[in-house]
């Protein structure tokens, strides 16, 4: 019968075969896999059967069942061709909805292959463990391909190794567990013309104790105090738990190292046995003792050598480390300054490399490479993550990364860096904040702020000490995939909301950096990124994202360079280049990219704005600068960058940067110059003297304290953009039709960067709908997503569309995506709308072009990309709160007119920056009358420096003035309109007022 897979158990072979072969036999039967003769199917990801994948269209193979005379086994076999530029190969998924298989009670796996001769490499994957086979761990290994004809290629499972430069969703447990098997796959040689074929795929052999044992130590790492002692835990366990068959013995010594025996520690030796019949997870422990002496020192390590018999050594030796002690450095009295001179002048090229390096993750598995590499950073880029995602697993991770950094000469803590944009997002569980777009809606600073500390607290409490944010990009052209990144397009908006950096950080001066509900900010991305021109991008096929800015030098100084001097002076504590290029017209050089402009990250972000903390580049960033990867590598050093995203390639970067030092293409000056500011930030972070997660506030993640927080900025981001007949604020008496595509879809609300980078449709973690923030507000609500269940009966629709998830270049317009909303979310606006009085709410990360639907629109609120708390949404729908938004972006009538921004010669959009009706309070009387007397308090508020009161009489005058306009909204009111809202922001309140009654005038 068709199957996804012929896995037959053990057992039920041995009942097929005759009792005296069952009995002769030392080893179980082959147990088939595949015999490819039909019972197999072809199929997508994630059904049972086997898919092909590759870098581009034409990197899969092409695959059929071939009818062979010459079949190892069966009529036929699997067979195809390939031509791969990139990468590609197949996968069977044979357990995708499935139980896993149990493959513990076998040696390994072979095959039948059809060689060709032609010298190449085919690696071959299992998927294992995990909670099925997208969520599994990869190991790997491979064949060459130096044969002719039929061949049967064995492969033991010891000779597979964990994969550590790709995991779908990270480690599980970095064991071969062999009982939770969902599939294997097999990617094919790339630059040649090739064929294959397969056939027999089944497991052989019987598994020795030594594969289905294994001993280990319960860390790789254990720091003691000079003349402390050191214990070591030794456990044996086994597939499944079962008691040992065979004893196991463990003998063991201290040797090597760089500790002196009987000088610095009691040299020990002895054997450990755990006898036949010992339970799984048995534990015994061997004690190193250390000796004191009088000196300073740095830290000296104690390898453990083990020698195992009978089960599966650890993958590496654990070491003792005596901590480092009396040195200045070690002194938490010293001044920072003084710490770090100290430390920069014992420390070699090599440790220095280091702490300019940082690495994923992922690319180095259990972390050793932490120590061999001295690495100064780890990352999680957007969706890697611990299994489970939990904050207790993130502190476990990180913590035991850190632990590795202890067993460096001077042992210096990492510090780990997360891209916590909208709070810590990759977390699930964690409260997520509205996306920069919908803060900068609300206008409101302290808001901004607040959200910074909610973000910081949670993201400190999972171990992880910095976040790469806030993004300071002046968004100018929406059809940038990252708008939803910026506050907005006015610089002085970006600066007004900077107060996000105090919330993260703290006080300026940076002394609160220690403090457990703190992180490390970063500013990004400098500098331009928001300005890019559309369809300057030559970045696979992104249009607009990691293009080229193109402006004045006046025009760079006003917009985009502008947030970067307030956050200089707020004391940020890093600075992140941009993907994008440069072009100041006039200065001759042409499009250059942020990370090789030594003038702007040196002169302009060091030099003039006084900036000391230290600048990291962006992931890979480097790789796009012309030339060899020495050149990558010599150039963005010398430009001012600090230290390097490189998250696979940390090892070729430094070496390349050490050559190159050597070489005297980079001087030594200025890595001492990188060194101290990475090194200043982690003392001032307090991580020499607490490295580990301090998860005291592990509690207070997504707590209803944090996402009240969350609920006020959703409900202070919305900006009613119209409302005919009052018909918002809604009443819990009115009977409520709901329909559209983002009404009941969390993923879609929160957006891109939230559990992964590019984010996903539906529920992936804690939060409230729109839909069910409503039913909580007590409204009487029925739901229809696609408004095909009947209309009749209803006081009011709310329709709430808008975009899906997406990421940076990923949403980029002309990318697969644009700014219309869908077919069905269209039908679902014409459907509810043409019923009754209806409600549009747009969820999205930019504005949507609705403009040709208003007439049938009552009231339209852009919803921005709330977070995970619906109930805000609610509460100005259901009149708990006042709408209070206004546009942080201007809202175009038509893709033709982008890009369109507050201050253009030619302005006239849909609605003006600025725009945002309100709920609850009525707009001032009076006309020019009213506005006069307005502008005139607003000139004796703005020289008596009362900027609360001077915000308040701009509001009025805006209210007003929005009243007697209504929808018609025309060029002649909105230039001016906007222009009223950039003055207000600068302080300039009477000017703001004198643009407004010109709005007025011109309604």
């Amino acid at each position: 019968m068709p199957r996804a897979a012929l896995l037959v158990s053990t057992a039920l072979l041995a009942a097929l075969m005759p009792l005296s072969a069952a009995r002769a036999a030392d080893d179980p039967s082959p147990t088939p896999v595949d015999r490819f003769e039909g019972e197999v199917p072809f199929a997508t990801q994630p059904a049972d059967g086997i898919f092909t994948w590759g870098g581009d269209s034409d990197d899969p193979p092409q695959l059929q069942f071939a009818d062979r005379a010459d079949a190892p086994e069966g009529a036929k076999v699997l067979a195809g061709t390939y031509d791969i530029s990139g990468y590609g190969g197949f996968t069977h998924d044979f357990a995708a909805t499935e139980p896993a298989h149990d493959w513990s009670a076998h040696k390994g796996i072979r095959f039948w292959w059809d060689g060709q001769d032609n010298g190449k490499k085919t690696a071959f994957e299992i998927k294992d463990g995990g909670a099925d086979g997208e969520a599994s761990e990869l190991w790997t290994t491979s064949f060459t391909d130096d044969f002719t004809g039929w061949k049967q290629i064995e492969i033991p499972f010891t000779d597979f190794v964990y994969r550590t430069d790709y995991q779908p969703v990270g480690g599980i447990d970095h064991v071969l567990g062999l009982t939770r098997m969902w599939g294997y796959a097999v990617t094919l040689p790339v630059g040649v013309q090739g064929r294959f074929a397969m056939d027999d795929v089944e497991l052989y052999g019987k598994a020795d104790q030594s594969l289905r044992a294994s001993v280990t130590t319960d860390a790789a790492v254990y720091p003691v105090r000079e003349g402390g002692t050191a214990s070591v835990k030794v456990t044996v366990a086994t597939t499944g738990s079962a008691p040992l068959d065979e004893p196991v013995t463990v003998g063991y010594e201290t040797a090597g190292g760089t500790a002196g025996s009987g000088k610095d520690y009691t040299p020990v030796s002895g054997t450990l046995t755990f006898p036949a019949g010992t339970a799984s997870g048995a534990t015994q422990t061997i004690k190193v003792p250390t000796l004191k002496d009088r000196s300073a020192e740095s830290a000296e390590t104690i390898p453990l050598k083990l020698t195992v018999t009978g089960a599966k050594a650890p993958a590496e030796t654990p070491q003792v480390v005596i901590d480092a002690h009396g040195l200045p450095y070690l002194n938490s009295k010293l001044p920072v300054k003084k710490r770090v001179a100290d430390l920069l002048s014992r420390m070699s090229l090599e440790e220095k490399a280091g702490q300019m390096t940082q690495a994923e993750r992922g690319a180095v598995g259990t972390g050793g490479d932490v120590t061999a590499y001295d690495l100064g950073s780890l990352l999680s880029g957007g969706g890697s993550t611990p299994t489970p995602n939990t904050a207790a697993a993130w502190a476990r991770m990180i913590d035991s990364f850190q632990l590795r950094a202890q067993a460096t000469r001077y042992q210096i803590p990492l510090i780990y860096g997360v891209d916590a944009v909208h709070g810590h997002n990759n977390l699930a569980g964690a409260t997520i904040m509205p996306h920069n777009i919908g803060i900068g809606a609300t206008r409101d600073p302290r808001l901004a702020e607040k959200a910074g500390a909610v973000t910081a607290s949670e993201v400190r409490a999972t171990g992880v000490p910095w976040d790469f944010a806030p993004c300071l990009c002046v968004t100018r052209d929406e059809r940038w995939g990252r708008s939803y990144e910026s506050f907005g397009e006015d610089s002085a908006l970006v600066k007004s909301m900077e107060t996000v950096i105090q919330g993260l950080q703290g006080r300026a001066d940076g002394r609160d950096l220690k403090d457990n509900d703190k992180v490390l900010a970063t500013a990004k991305h400098f500098v331009g990124d928001g300005g890019t021109a559309y369809g300057s991008s030559t970045t696979g096929s992104y249009t607009i994202d990691q293009g080229v800015t193109t402006v004045t030098r006046q025009q760079l100084e006003a917009i985009h360079l502008a947030p970067y001097q307030t956050a200089v002076d707020r004391g940020i504590g890093t600075v992140m280049p941009s993907y994008s290029s440069l072009d100041i017209v006039g200065d001759g050089q042409g499009p250059v990219k942020m990370h090789a402009r030594a003038d702007m990250i040196n002169g302009v972000l060091k030099d003039r704005m006084g900036f000391k903390g230290f600048v990291i580049s962006d992931w890979n960033a480097i790789d796009q600068l012309p030339g060899d990867y020495a050149s990558h590598v010599s150039t963005s050093v010398n430009a001012g960058v600090d230290m390097m995203m490189v998250p696979y390639s940390y090892q070729d970067f430094t070496a390349t940067l050490i050559d190159q030092v050597k070489a005297g293409k980079v001087s030594e000056r200025r890595i001492d110059d990188a060194v101290s500011r990475i090194l200043t930030q982690k003392f001032e972070l307090g991580l020499f003297e607490h490295p580990y997660a301090d998860t005291s506030n592990a509690a207070r993640i997504g707590s209803a304290a944090h996402r009240a927080v969350a609920r006020e900025a959703a409900a202070e981001s919305q900006v009613l953009l119209k409302n005919s007949s009052a018909v918002l604020p809604l009443k819990k008496s009115q009977k409520v039709y709901v329909a559209g595509s983002n009404a009941d879809d969390l993923g879609n609300q929160t957006g891109g960067w939230t559990i992964t980078w590019q984010g996903q449709s539906g529920t992936h973690t804690t939060g409230t709908t729109v839909l069910q923030g409503m039913k909580n507000a007590g409204g009487d609500v029925t739901y229809s997503k696609d408004a095909s269940a009947p209309t009749g009966g209803y006081d009011v629709g709310v329709v709430v569309v808008g975009e899906t998830p997406y990421a940076e270049g990923v949403g980029d317009v002309g990318n697969g995506n644009d700014l219309a909303l869908s077919a069905a979310d269209q039908a679902a606006v014409d459907k509810v709308c043409a019923a009754m009085k209806c409600v549009v709410l747009i969820v999205s990360g930019r504005p949507q072009l609705i403009g040709d639907r208003l007439g049938e629109i009552d009231a339209l609120v852009a919803s921005w990309l709330p977070g995970t708390e619906g109930d805000g949404v609610a509460d100005v729908l259901y009149g708990r709160k006042a709408f209070t938004g206004q546009l942080p972006v201007t809202w175009p009538k038509s893709e033709a007119q982008l890009p369109i921004n507050v201050g253009d010669a030619s302005y006239d959009p849909q609605y003006p920056y600025g725009w945002g009706l309100t709920t609850l309070t009525k707009a001032p009387q009076g006309g020019t009358a009213t506005l006069k007397a307005l502008g005139a308090a607003a000139r004796a508020a703005e020289r008596r420096g009362a900027d609360s009161t001077g915000r308040d009489l701009v509001t009025q005058a805006r209210l007003l003035v929005q009243a007697k306009v209504g929808q018609s909204v025309t060029a002649a009111v909105s230039k001016p309109f906007a222009d009223a809202d950039h003055l207000l922001l600068t302080g300039r309140y009477a000017a703001a007022v004198e643009k407004l009654a010109e709005a007025y005038r011109a309604a």
